[in-house]
């Protein structure tokens, strides 16, 4: 199991309380000091089934600063939207858990933590 963690953030450390509590075997990334690839976030779209702007954090400041909430939301602006959540991983919704058997979840809640769970 692997989690993509912002050390600063308190729903990412929840999800590490839940994870320690249920004693699970996983990896933390922080992944603002190592940013994921865009094709890594493409492939955590595809397991999460989810848009990348779907995953982004629109009330980051740079998030502001890029006016992402203009920016257009159709298949042909996929790459531009991935390719910004590479380069700016603070836009990222978080954390993101990926199970061993490859089921991925955005961890804000307790319930969606232990969803991944054995």
């Amino acid at each position: 199991m692997e989690i993509w963690v912002n050390p600063a953030c308190s729903k990412c450390r929840s999800a590490l309380s839940v994870l320690d509590g249920a004693g699970a075997d996983y990896t933390v990334r922080r992944y603002l000091e190592d940013p994921p690839s865009a094709a890594e976030i493409e492939a955590v779209l595809e397991r999460l089934g989810m848009e990348p702007w779907d995953l982004a954090r629109m009330t980051e400041p740079v998030a502001k600063e890029l006016g992402l909430r203009s920016w257009p939301r159709t298949p042909a602006d996929r790459a531009r939207w991935i390719t910004t959540l590479s380069e700016h991983p603070k836009l990222i919704q978080r954390p993101i858990i990926t199970a061993d058997d490859g089921t991925t979840v955005v961890g804000r809640t307790e319930e969606t933590v232990r969803s991944v769970l054995p």
